[in-house]
């Protein structure tokens, strides 16, 4: 009777827990984009004087970045994003060619995880502006780095001569 008690009370116990985990809502513990402006997606005659995203949260103002990159590779933004609670913003340049552009985020939110993605808007007239500099960098340019070739001779050295000295201390005694 007690075993069929407790077998009873241990089931009821695990159905409470299921149904818990299955109505509990989703933890939503990261900010998110509420909204942007310009809007995602938008076709607009002449460029904004600033982009502003929204975030549900306040953002660390710390390492945010905001940037737009028109259709020509080129970025369109002037000067840092700036962060006022939710909201990071930053200046824009006048707009040159139409087509898309991308308006690219990295944020920090409040609870120190990091937040990123992407927004657009075509424009539609051509602007006068001139653009800043190319987003992407060639692949034919330097970095003036350390070579991987010396790392792979180094690693190459340090192998042979480790393996020189195992079997030099593995070798098997001759007698004399």
């Amino acid at each position: 009777m007690r075993k069929r008690a407790l077998l009873l009370i241990l089931a009821a116990m695990a159905c409470m827990g299921l149904v818990g985990t299955w109505s509990a809502p989703a933890a939503s513990a990261h900010s998110r984009l509420v909204s942007s402006d310009p809007d995602d997606g938008a076709s607009l005659p002449a460029g904004p004087q600033t982009v502003t995203l929204t975030f549900n949260e306040g953002i660390q103002s710390a390492y945010a970045v905001l940037n737009v990159v028109g259709p020509d590779d080129h970025f369109w933004q002037s000067g840092d994003p700036r962060v006022d609670g939710s909201k990071v913003s930053v200046g824009v340049r006048e707009l040159g060619p139409t087509g898309k552009y991308t308006i690219n985020y990295r944020v920090t939110s409040a609870d120190g995880h990091v937040v990123s993605g992407q927004r657009s808007f075509e424009l539609t007239v051509a602007g006068n502006g001139e653009p800043g500099p190319l987003a992407y960098a060639s692949a034919d340019q330097s970095d003036d780095g350390i070579p991987v070739w010396y790392f792979i001779v180094g690693a190459v050295v340090v192998l042979v001569v480790g393996l020189g000295i195992v079997f030099w201390l593995t070798r098997p005694k001759t007698r004399t």
